[in-house]
């Protein structure tokens, strides 16, 4: 399974970014697909989820910011962020729950994107 992710970058406060992820390679069913960040020093945080039925789910801090939404056919979540902080600088991880037949499943991570915001 690969899990490839782009968007990221240097970006001035206030400023927006649109970051992709998509997911390959996998068989089964990918369900909830999120995105996660790691700032320096601290503990990587959920920042947005979105299942396959497009339940969605934000980060208290990136409400109304921040937009997720997925495309099925192509196994792809973006990521709308706008109206950028500084506290929004860290590494932005891709996330897939992947399960199939039998009750297997997998959870995927990406290798991560980085997004510096400038003051």
């Amino acid at each position: 399974v690969e899990v490839v992710e782009s968007g990221g970058g240097l970006v001035q406060a206030g400023g927006s970014l649109r970051l992709s992820c998509t997911v390959t390679g996998h068989q089964g069913s990918i369900n909830d697909m999120g995105w996660y960040r790691q700032a320096p020093g601290k503990q990587r945080e959920m920042v947005a989820t979105i299942s396959i039925g497009d339940d969605r789910h934000y980060e208290d801090s990136v409400k109304g910011r921040f937009a997720i939404s997925r495309d099925n056919a192509k196994n792809t979540v973006y990521l709308q962020v706008n109206n950028l902080k500084s506290e929004d600088t860290a590494v932005y991880y891709c996330n897939a729950k992947i399960s199939g037949a039998r009750g297997w499943s997998l959870e995927v991570w990406g290798q991560g994107t980085q997004v510096t915001v400038s003051s």
